[in-house]
């Protein structure tokens, strides 16, 4: 057996791909020879990723699309289908996602004196508590992870389904076991890891793959601080964090090359399907004893 990742040959998708972890995501399947559709929102992100890819000597095009509007994802797919002549893409990564403040709590726990407080006053000020979460804040973050996730698989798998072809989803530590503070985000992307093994089984008489990714604590531009002090110092959270950590460290963007390219390269992964796969420096292994 050739032990090389190849995806010469391959057209693969990326969603949310002007974000940390999936333009490292473009990055690799370019650097493993596939052709990278980087897709994002901000199209001004997604330009800068596909032309750090050519810059290398990959192939990459960046286009705009929003995830929860099926209108966006299906005119993106068409420019894809057009620039890269093709009438089915090989790989999809459902990448978008993320979290807002509005779907999380401040604290950790309800206690017994907030709760007194909150029937005296109502709201405690400078505390959001689980009744102060906004049902919007709640939809827009389960439907960004979910929804975002749904849609494109939609647009895609309707041309993969006469082809056959894989599709690797972005889920999280967080659908293992919920962590505090965010149920919204939790919550969603338990939901995506649901979603994952359902596509699975629903896609396998078609010949599309189906399986997810589930990165524990990564330094990104979106939980930056949550995680690090203004001085650079790591917060109490943080602390928690690498606490329960085994490896005691937060995870880099290269730490996830080799789970992405085992399920992207059907030789190696031809018999996985419907699998969540941690990527989390043993945090989901360790009780805190």
């Amino acid at each position: 057996m050739e032990l090389t990742f190849d995806l010469s040959g391959k057209l693969a998708v990326v969603t949310g791909g002007g974000g940390v972890l999936c333009s490292g995501f473009s990055k690799t399947l370019a650097a493993a020879g596939a052709s990278v559709a980087v897709c994002d929102l901000r199209l001004d992100a997604a330009q800068a990723v596909a032309a750090d890819i050519r810059a290398a000597g990959g192939q990459a095009e960046a286009f705009e699309m929003n995830v929860l509007d099926k209108a966006s994802v299906d005119a993106a797919k068409a420019k894809i289908y057009e620039t890269f002549s093709r009438d089915a893409v090989d790989l999809l990564l459902n990448g978008a996602g993320g979290n807002n403040p509005k779907g999380s709590t401040s604290r950790d726990t309800l206690t017994p004196e907030e709760v007194a407080e909150l029937d005296e006053k109502g709201t405690i000020e400078g505390i959001k508590t689980f009744f102060d979460l906004d049902p919007d804040g709640i939809s827009f973050v389960f439907n960004l992870n979910f929804l975002g996730t749904l849609i494109p698989t939609q647009s895609f798998a309707r041309d993969m389904s006469k082809k056959g072809g894989t599709i690797i989803n972005v889920s999280s530590m967080n659908a293992f076991r919920p962590l505090t503070r965010i149920p919204a985000y939790s919550g969603a992307k338990a939901a995506v890891s649901n979603f994952t093994q359902w596509l699975a089984v629903h896609f396998a008489p078609v010949g599309i793959r189906c399986n997810a990714i589930a990165p524990g604590f990564f330094l990104t531009n979106q939980n930056r601080n949550l995680l690090l002090n203004p001085d650079g110092s790591l917060t109490a959270r943080s602390d928690k964090i690498l606490g329960h950590t085994p490896m005691k460290r937060f995870g880099v963007p290269a730490d996830l090359n080799g789970t992405l390219l085992w399920l992207a390269d059907e030789r190696f992964s031809g018999f996985v399907d419907g699998v969540v796969i941690p990527v989390d420096g043993g945090f989901a292994a360790y009780s805190g004893v």
